[in-house]
């Protein structure tokens, strides 16, 4: 499914946001291929945008809990893990949600419907601007949008589609340990040992143990280098303080140290402007409480379970990342700047930091230390 969704548009995801940028600047190109929502005349949006879009929908009563959890109860930040229940899964899943989305000391112009429809105006006028300004440009730029768009709304509708099915196979496993009496050590075995184990053979069992081991081990680690050469030793390289989560490299004499000294942080552009505020680097999602409206959060790598998170965000820094990775979609959606693939923000940064981050440029200033 997803090598479909990722090939039907050919190389247009990849190709077209540097021709934009070519052709009206990193500000404008990254504002015209927000708004991805609109489908003739229908609106819809995109997958990644989905769990924030609908709790606002659901605070306002257009949707009930039963619509939302059919639509999106499937997605979290562990959506891709078996052996993790799925957010419905939980009875206080939307309680919880509904209480980050609208708590009293939120700031109201944070909201997601405030931020996509100052997003949606500012799209409108940079459309009417550069129509004004040089039609035949307007039409080019329009007819990359117009490829991009369905190619881009397809790669997140079958990533979510393609997690729906991780539910299914959840779902299965579980009444699989019920039928068998093991519970969730059949988390622990393979397809094959599964289907033995439900037709008498307990063999499988025995391997179990170790297989929970190695897992704690392994999950307790943080996320690995997008790019690793030569060997790599998960457990050294987590022990490190001066690691790097972009690259590593075994034949380096050392990564580089956190020593204070550096004022600038680099990444990849992800989404244009430029915002200036206190840090706050979070682990996990489940954090998200503690990031204060319009402050900048700094995390390793976001993924869906992180969306409801964003609206609260003035500015997203990420060490992993890319153009296309969550992070730079979404925030691009509800146009907050983003800075992603630094490399060892959350090493360098603090929570407390003051920073200036440019999207555009893909930079992280550091002002003053907390």
């Amino acid at each position: 499914m997803l090598t479909a969704a990722g090939s039907a548009g050919g190389t247009t995801l990849v190709s077209v946001p540097g021709k934009l940028t070519a052709l009206v600047g990193a500000a404008d190109a990254a504002l015209l291929l927000s708004g991805q929502r609109a489908v003739g005349t229908e609106t819809t949006s995109l997958a990644s945008l989905g769990p924030v879009v609908g709790l606002a929908r659901l605070a306002r009563g257009e949707i009930d809990r039963g619509a939302f959890t059919r639509e999106y109860g499937h997605r979290g930040a562990h959506e891709a893990e078996l052996s993790v229940p799925r957010p419905a899964e939980d009875p206080r899943w939307i309680d919880d949600e509904l209480a980050v989305l609208g708590g009293a000391d939120r700031d109201p112009t944070r909201a997601a419907d405030a931020l996509l429809a100052r997003q949606d105006a500012a799209r409108a006028a940079a459309w009417q601007r550069l129509a004004g300004e040089d039609p035949r440009k307007a039409a080019a730029v329009r007819r990359l949008i117009t490829a991009w768009g369905p190619a881009a709304r397809g790669r997140e509708a079958a990533r979510s589609e393609l997690i729906r099915s991780v539910w299914v196979a959840r779902t299965w496993v579980l009444r699989a340990g019920e039928l068998t009496g093991c519970g969730d050590d059949l988390f622990f075995l393979g397809l094959p040992e599964t289907f033995g184990l439900l037709g008498g053979d307990r063999a499988a069992l025995e391997l179990v143990p170790a297989r929970r081991a190695a897992y704690a081990t392994y999950t307790a680690l943080p996320p690995y280098p997008t790019l690793i050469r030569g060997h790599f030793d998960p457990a050294r390289w987590a022990a490190d303080p001066s690691r790097r989560t972009d690259y590593y490299d075994d034949r380096a004499s050392a990564t580089i140290g956190s020593d204070g000294a550096i004022t600038t942080i680099t990444g990849f552009p992800g989404a244009a402007g430029v915002v200036e505020g206190i840090a706050r680097v979070l682990g996990t999602p489940e954090d998200g409480a503690s990031l204060g409206d319009g402050e900048i959060l700094v995390t390793t790598v976001t993924n869906i379970g992180w969306t409801p998170i964003f609206p609260r965000a003035a500015a997203v820094v990420t060490d992993v990342g890319a153009p296309l990775s969550h992070a730079a979609i979404v925030a691009r959606e509800l146009g907050i700047p983003a800075v992603v693939g630094c490399g060892n923000a959350t090493m360098r940064l603090r929570s407390g930091d003051r920073v200036r981050v440019d999207g555009s440029a893909g930079t992280v200033e550091i002002i003053d230390r907390a």
